[in-house]
């Protein structure tokens, strides 16, 4: 770990950086032009006390998964990301498999789109960032690990993944899901994460082994859904769907159908304002980094 780089690094990115790049208010009263360290933090899911540590090069070693929330929160390009992971002593990700962190060009698709709810996800359906929109309307879905940070694995084994869609729709949803994952194991195949995620729904869900023996295959790229908001109540989205070349990874981007859906989603809007920060809200950890060397 080159922690004196590492630091004079993350200092410069972080002065480099205009708060309104990453959706937040400048302050007249501002001394510095680039971001604060308590606006990093906030963006990173991390303490000040941990960002001045790293600034100052006295941290303890960066988990990947810190590293990811850093490099979302200073808009890292990937030469710059990759860079970033080896002055903290790890490999970066590799370019493909459930190690990859949003693209950032994605990234600053998310922050250009301002108060349209969007996420970032990969092929498999994990979700690697998300702006505060789509906090709001669907709440922190970056905060799964294991199989259940893939969408198909919580439909088919946790009913609440379910629940916000009406009843008459959770088929349809489910075929889609199905469909879509088709696609992406025959792009992928031989791959053992996919196969072992395959695996691990035939093995829990009756449901999804019937969809599954169906042999149904449909990128999903446009779609309307009904979402059920306990704040806001029915909400009817257009979901827009854009692919890096690769198919890799997904922007998903939602706009009301409905000028009643318009007028409950600007109403979400105002009651999280208190509640969410403004920014994009990076998938990754939220805890607080252990002590490695």
């Amino acid at each position: 770990m080159e922690r004196e780089q590492l630091a004079d690094f993350l200092r410069r990115r972080r002065e480099a950086i205009r708060p309104a790049e990453v959706g937040l208010t400048g302050s007249p009263r501002r001394r510095t032009s680039g971001l604060r360290r308590e606006e990093v933090a906030m963006l990173a899911g991390m303490s000040v006390d941990y960002v001045v540590r790293l600034e100052q090069g006295r941290s303890s070693q960066p988990s990947t998964q810190l590293l990811g929330a850093l490099a979302r929160a200073l808009r890292l390009s990937d030469d710059e990301r990759d860079h970033l992971f080896h002055l903290a002593g790890h490999r970066p990700p590799p370019a493909d498999g459930v190690a990859r962190l949003a693209r950032a060009g994605l990234i600053r698709m998310l922050d250009l789109l301002g108060d349209t709810p969007a996420v970032v996800l990969s092929d498999l359906g994990e979700v690697l960032a998300q702006n505060r929109v789509a906090l709001l309307l669907m709440s922190d879905l970056a905060q799964f690990a294991g199989e259940r940070r893939y969408i198909a694995y919580r439909w088919f084994t946790d009913p609440a993944a379910r629940a916000v869609h009406p009843p008459e729709e959770q088929e349809h949803q489910a075929r889609q899901i199905v469909a879509d994952l088709r696609a992406v194991a025959g792009r992928r195949a031989g791959d053992p994460v996919v196969t072992e995620l395959v695996e691990r729904l035939e093995a829990e869900s009756a449901d999804f082994r019937r969809l599954w023996a169906e042999h149904e295959v449909a990128v999903r790229r446009a779609n309307r859904k009904t979402l059920l908001h306990p704040r806001v109540g029915r909400l009817v989205m257009n979901c827009e769907t854009l692919f890096t070349p690769d198919q890799g990874q997904q922007l998903l981007v939602f706009t009301p159908a409905d000028d009643e859906t318009r007028e409950r989603l600007e109403l979400l809007r105002v009651l999280g304002i208190e509640e969410f920060p403004t920014g994009v809200a990076a998938a990754g950890s939220r805890e607080e980094p252990g002590e490695r060397d």
